[in-house]
């Protein structure tokens, strides 16, 4: 900054005339004698003066600022604690959408064509009350700036608030730790009227949804289905269709085997508005809170995400590209199929004693890592009492388990639960 002009350096003891061209004053000194000099000189000359951390020698306060230009909020616990403040601001940041920023400029855009089209300030505030917390900001915070724009216009030619309509979130709420979710997920599932669930997402996710909306439950089991998938998006556009906020809560990704593009494809052939929150995938965060990379440069230079079982019930995947040298294969949904995995895998030239690890309700109390290899993974799950949901990784990855395992529920030291072969 200096070097490029933007503050003069000035190498001396302070003098009191320095102050007398200035507009306001920060003294940083950790000389408590300087600081009161600076302070007195300010003060005697009218300059509005701030010593940092002595608010008894500050005639103004400097706050801790969310900025969501033009909007700005500040927060201050007037010089008694300015870390107070900073962890008060990042608290309000995650409550505070990034695109209000946006949405503050589109009302701006709309105000003098607000106030000729509404006679009375009660009609003004009613109309921008409903549409700041209505189906507009949403589609802006959404990213959906256009169409935002034009309902926004369409309801100022009508001179009335937008009608409410349903619309549908479709939201991954990740592997099961409810501190994984996104900011949007959580701000979405606090303002569902329903929530239509599945059997993955864990109930301190559940615990964080809306206390007064209504729960469905749609969860899925093998060969067990409580209610059919056709069904399940049907239901989707009727709820949304009678006016109410819906949120399709899916365990891990919706996209990555949660079915999201079938939901999505119904919604968008009946009209229903919606959107899309990514979440965690069951890979990413078990592969993570087990310790095991799932790209590493020493021993796997790509990875592979395959599912289980395929719509018929069957295995039969693309084994020989699957069971490649120097990559991760992480299959969703194994459990029942660990033994018919293990086996098509050395058949199609994968040696038996390749690494490979089932991991039980990652990221959660009950995660539980079983350590094996191809030739033993399926014997050491069938002697023990494995719950879904689970992930099976395979490749060379997994010996790192050894040295990265950090989380255990069960062990005050987090070196990870394992039962090995």
């Amino acid at each position: 900054m200096k070097e490029a002009g933007d503050i003069e350096h000035v190498a001396s003891k302070f003098d009191p005339q320095i102050v007398g061209a200035q507009a306001v004053i920060v003294a940083a000194t950790d000389d408590h004698a300087v600081n009161v000099a600076v302070y007195s000189a300010a003060s005697e000359r009218g300059i509005p003066v701030n010593v940092v951390d002595s608010p008894d020698l500050c005639s103004f306060i400097v706050p801790s600022i969310i900025d969501r230009s033009p909007v700005q909020v500040a927060v201050s616990s007037g010089g008694a604690s300015p870390v107070l403040a900073r962890l008060l601001r990042a608290r309000l940041e995650t409550l505070i959408p990034s695109a209000y920023g946006r949405l503050a400029t589109l009302v701006e855009g709309f105000r003098e064509q607000v106030k000729q089209r509404f006679g009375s300030t009660d009609d003004r505030r009613r109309f921008w009350e409903h549409v700041l917390d209505g189906p507009i900001a949403e589609m802006l915070i959404a990213g959906k700036d256009h169409a935002a724009r034009e309902a926004l216009q369409q309801a100022v030619d009508a001179a009335e608030a937008p009608a409410d309509r349903g619309e549908v979130y479709l939201v991954g709420a990740g592997p099961g730790d409810p501190d994984l979710l996104t900011f949007r997920a959580l701000r979405l599932m606090q303002q569902a009227d329903v929530v239509v669930y599945d059997r993955l997402v864990s109930q301190p996710i559940l615990d964080l949804v809306r206390r007064d909306a209504e729960f469905i439950y749609a969860g899925k089991e093998r060969d067990k289905h409580a209610i059919p998938q056709e069904d399940i998006n049907h239901l989707l556009v009727r709820l949304a269709r009678e006016g109410r906020r819906v949120l399709r809560l899916k365990g891990g990704d919706p996209f990555i085997f949660g079915r999201g593009g079938e939901e999505i494809a119904t919604l968008m052939e009946e009209g229903v508005t919606f959107q899309v929150v990514p979440g965690v995938t069951a890979a990413a965060g078990c592969a993570a809170y087990s310790g095991i990379p799932l790209t590493h440069r020493d021993h796997a230079q790509s990875v592979v995400f395959a599912t289980g079982h395929l719509k018929d019930g069957t295995v039969d995947l693309n084994w020989p590209a699957l069971a490649q040298p120097d990559q991760t294969i992480v299959f969703y949904m194994g459990l029942k199929g660990v033994e018919p995995i293990c086996r098509e895998l050395m058949s199609h030239g994968m040696v038996a004693s390749t690494p490979a690890a089932l991991v039980q309700q990652g990221t959660t109390q009950n995660q539980r890592v079983y350590i094996g290899d191809l030739e033993s993974l399926p014997g050491l799950v069938s002697h023990h009492d494995v719950k879904p949901p689970t992930l099976i990784i395979v490749g060379d990855v997994v010996t790192l388990h050894d040295s990265l395992a950090w989380f255990d529920p069960e062990s005050e030291s987090h070196v990870a639960s394992v039962v090995r072969s």
